[in-house]
């Protein structure tokens, strides 16, 4: 998906038309009918049933031209503001995602005015004077959500007119009035305001209690347990009344004998009571427990007996050769579990008893929900450990759970996931495990560093909640260099953006976002070294410079079969950045990159865009040339996604992919400082490349090292030179000691990186010293040189 905001035009040298088939969207079809009609869990069929009429929608709306997939319009009617539907691959359904039937709370909100039970009545009771004052009311309180943006929009109507800007409602209703029927505006009600504005959490409580109550016992831990509690003693009956009439030993088997089994089959043929009775147990305990079936195996040494005891229960004479066979099956039961009532027998069966009484996770779980209850079902919580603490002594007489009973590992991350606390504190805890993660908990934070903008306390509550609904706005699939919508694109927001905001405001505000973005550039860089930055996060964190009124370029990751092959100026920018940041250093030697030409071109584009606004270039063409030729030597590149996927990275290794924007920008300094990064990023290489090994599809798996391996680069170029130098020889020591496929994968790459810190260059093909020593980029066109290399 492409996510840059500036990219317009195509680039005119010859490219083909990037076009999105209904291919994607059928295969998606297919496989949602195939699960709706095949899974064996309901709730799963019903899901994918779900997603199967949402693919449909996306099919016949292509088809018959209502939906427009590329353009930030996709849905033929509806603006760009207006929040579509999205499904798998940034494909809208033509369905707004505030549409739909009235929810519960718009439904309760008619009935309590007096008015039909529907959205264009409820539009209109919310601009009568009954109306406005109790949105004034709800602004006051906080006491609502916003889960989608347009839910903010009457509220906002409501703040405009309380403010006075009686024109700048009156154009806000004129621009909302057309979809009223259609579209919720109106916000939910709430039981509490907002919670602590510094505290992010990545599930609400609800959903935490949600997924407890859905754990379903385990039909093999069940299986299991009754194995354990009613099988393995009713064993021991059979074994009890069978060894003194069989006469075996606690020893190893003797082989099969007809002779006593003959002599003891005459002593068995008159009707015995106690085998009819034990005969009669048994036949309630496999009718009541139905888990395990091994007794009824005919050949297992239960089988054998309870044959026999069929035979002794109806006074029918053993025939020799079951008499064999039961003499074997009692001596084997005795010689691998020991004789009933034996030190040994009595010590394994209290274990199996033991292990049996253990409490099912799903109860535990359930009683966990149930402290969870009481609690803010729609945010997250501060406290996460006295919800998994053990089992009371109150609490053990009303679920029948032993008291004391530990809550499990698996069932505590489940609780821990709604942990309300600053990010780095979630990160300590080890709750956030990826960037990605940490980009989905981060518009928390930028929605209350956007919303300081305004001096009214009540519009910055809304503002903050806005953005936060904006956020969980779902991408759309872009072609030709579209933009996603910003949030300054809401009509609501425009209406309200001058609002409140007196000079000291705005130094405050401007203050707050470049704090924030300083916090979640040194929280995304130091937690995640090794990783890219993900789009969302790039996002939020240009968003936060704007707001800080900073120039500062941050740039996405392309999508390699999609990408036009141009880069807005903001590429050129970051790289003009990072020229500034890194020139002489070994990231600059070691990636070949000429900084001073670098700059010298930045020079000339901003001359070329002095004129005319509108007639500035949309892309960079030198930059594209510059791309081009770093990727294949010529420029003379073939279309395709692997030949695209080299140049994006070309431009990722000139920007370094925001690294040194947030360095000259932000200010960003990782408490463990640049050498301990490089470290992780290394480990992380080590750990990515030994993955390659017997991998089918090992592309994308080294794409990711040498993303890697390129951080790697970047920490340790702000290291001291000592620092660096001694860091080499630690990665050659380090690559070293991984298994042999590892070492030799990573050995040209090192010999590469020796090479560069002794002051060698790379030729022109990326090789060194006779190709013993490789340049280590992700993207291929050729096939990856690391693919395929083992050890010598």
């Amino acid at each position: 998906m492409n996510d840059d905001a500036d990219q317009q035009h195509p680039m005119p040298h010859a490219r083909p038309a990037v076009t999105v088939s209904a291919g994607f969207a059928a295969d998606r079809l297919r496989r949602a009918l195939r699960t709706s009609l095949t899974h064996a869990d309901p709730a799963t069929r019903s899901r994918a049933a779900g997603r199967m009429e949402k693919w449909r929608a996306v099919l016949a709306g292509m088809a018959d031209g209502t939906l427009a997939v590329g353009s930030r319009t996709p849905v033929a009617g509806l603006p760009a503001w207006v929040t579509p539907e999205v499904v798998r691959g940034g494909f809208a359904t033509g369905t707004p995602a505030a549409g739909g039937p009235l929810a519960p709370y718009e439904e309760e909100a008619a009935r309590r005015a007096g008015v039909p039970a529907d959205r264009a009545a409820l539009f209109a009771h919310a601009l009568t004077e009954d109306g406005l004052a109790g949105l004034w009311q709800l602004l006051d309180s906080g006491r609502y959500e916003v889960a989608l943006p347009e839910e903010a929009a009457l509220l906002t109507v409501a703040w405009l007119v309380r403010a006075d800007d009686f024109d700048a409602a009156a154009e806000l209703v004129t621009e909302l009035q057309p979809f009223a029927d259609r579209l919720r505006f109106m916000p939910r009600p709430a039981d509490r305001p907002a919670a602590d504005e510094d505290a992010v959490h990545r599930r609400t409580v609800g959903e935490a209690a949600a997924a407890l109550r859905a754990r379903r016992p385990k039909e093999a831990v069940e299986a299991q347990r009754e194995a354990l509690s009613v099988w393995r003693p009713f064993d021991d009956e059979l074994l009890a009344y069978w060894l003194p009439r069989t006469g075996a030993e606690a020893t190893a088997p003797a082989r099969t004998g007809v002779r006593d089994g003959s002599a003891r089959a005459a002593r068995t043929a008159a009707p015995c009571a106690e085998a009819a009775r034990l005969l009669e147990r048994y036949r309630a305990l496999a009718a009541a427990h139905t888990r395990c079936g091994k007794h009824r195996d005919p050949k297992s040494n239960t089988g054998i007996m309870l044959r026999a005891l069929e035979d002794a229960a109806a006074g029918r004479p053993q025939e020799p050769r079951l008499a064999g066979l039961l003499r074997h099956a009692v001596a084997s039961a005795v010689a691998k579990r020991g004789r009933p009532g034996s030190p040994e027998h009595a010590r394994l069966r209290a274990e199996q008893a033991r292990q049996a009484a253990m409490p099912a996770h799903h109860r535990i779980a359930a009683a966990v929900a149930d402290r969870l209850a009481d609690l803010d079902q729609g945010a997250g919580t501060p406290d996460v450990d006295g919800p998994v603490a053990p089992i009371g002594v109150s609490e053990a007489e009303a679920t029948g759970l032993p008291a004391g009973t530990a809550v499990p590992p698996r069932l505590q991350q489940v609780v821990f996931g709604a942990l309300s606390a600053p990010p780095e504190t979630l990160v300590a805890r080890g709750l956030v495990p990826s960037a990605e993660v940490l980009a989905a908990l981060v518009p928390q934070l930028v929605a209350n560093a956007t919303a300081a903008r305004h001096a009214d306390p009540a519009l910055r509550t809304l503002a903050a909640a806005t953005y936060r609904a904006f956020r969980n706005r779902r991408s759309l699939l872009l072609l030709n260099y579209a933009h996603q919508v910003r949030v300054d694109e809401l009509p609501w927001v425009k209406a309200v953006a001058a609002h409140g905001t007196d000079a000291d405001t705005g130094a405050r505000a401007r203050a707050a976002a470049h704090a924030t973005l300083r916090r979640v550039g040194d929280l995304a860089v130091g937690a995640f070294p090794g990783t890219l930055l993900p789009n969302p996060l790039v996002r939020e964190m240009s968003h936060l410079a704007q707001q800080a009124e900073l120039s500062a370029p941050f740039t996405e990751e392309l999508a390699a079969d999609i990408f036009m092959g141009g880069f807005s100026p903001k590429f050129l920018a970051a790289a003009r950045t990072a020229a500034d940041l890194l020139d002489g250093s070994l990231y600059a030697r070691y990636y070949g990159i000429d900084c001073a030409a670098v700059r010298s071109m930045a020079v000339v584009h901003a001359a070329e865009g002095l004129g005319s606004p509108s007639r500035r270039p949309r892309t960079v063409a030198a930059f594209d040339r510059l791309c081009a030729e770093r990727a294949d030597g010529d420029g003379g590149r073939s279309w395709s996604p692997a030949a695209n996927g080299t140049v994006i990275e070309q431009a990722q290794i000139l920007t370094t992919h925001n690294l040194a924007v947030l360095v000259r920008y932000a200010d960003v300094a990782p408490a463990a400082g640049w050498e301990a990064l490089a470290g992780e990023c290394l480990a992380a290489v080590c750990r990515l490349v030994a993955r390659v090994h017997g991998h089918p599809r090992p592309l994308g798996t080294l794409k990711d090292a040498a993303y890697a391996w390129r951080q790697m680069l970047f920490h340790l170029s702000l290291c001291p030179p000592d620092r660096q130098a001694k860091f080499v020889e630690h990665a050659a020591a380090e690559a070293a000691r991984q298994p042999w496929h590892t070492a030799a994968r990573l050995a040209p790459a090192v010999a590469g990186l020796r090479l560069v810190a002794a002051g060698g260059t790379f030729e022109a093909d990326g090789t060194a010293l006779g190709g013993l020593a490789r340049r280590f980029q992700g993207w291929t066109t050729t096939g990856h040189w690391m693919r395929g290399r083992s050890a010598g």
